[in-house]
């Protein structure tokens, strides 16, 4: 069953997390991973909230979802992402 990583971004330091948004793409090949929705235009529907970034990363199934999210490939990433931003992040099963 496919998964999602859904992740609520706001950030902090706009310079520095250019860089960890460069660090990602390599970090998701070898996990099956692919951005369905990286930032881009958020536009509130209902509700009275609205994060700042909306990234949407589907995977083959939750569980190499989490291996990506916990891989060596992507520890220094995450490591600049906690630095440079406060995030809500969330791995959703899809049909």
């Amino acid at each position: 069953m496919p998964a999602y990583i859904v992740v609520e971004v706001t950030v902090k330091d706009p310079e520095k997390y250019r860089d960890y948004r460069a660090m990602v793409p390599p970090t998701l090949e070898a996990y099956g991973g692919k951005f369905l929705i990286r930032g881009g235009h958020t536009e509130q529907l209902e509700g009275d909230r609205l994060p700042g970034r909306f990234v949407v990363i589907e995977f083959e199934n939750s569980e190499r979802a989490k291996a990506w999210l916990n891989s060596d490939e992507y520890r220094d990433a995450r490591a600049l992402r906690h630095a440079t931003a406060e995030t809500n992040m969330f791995v959703v099963e899809g049909v």
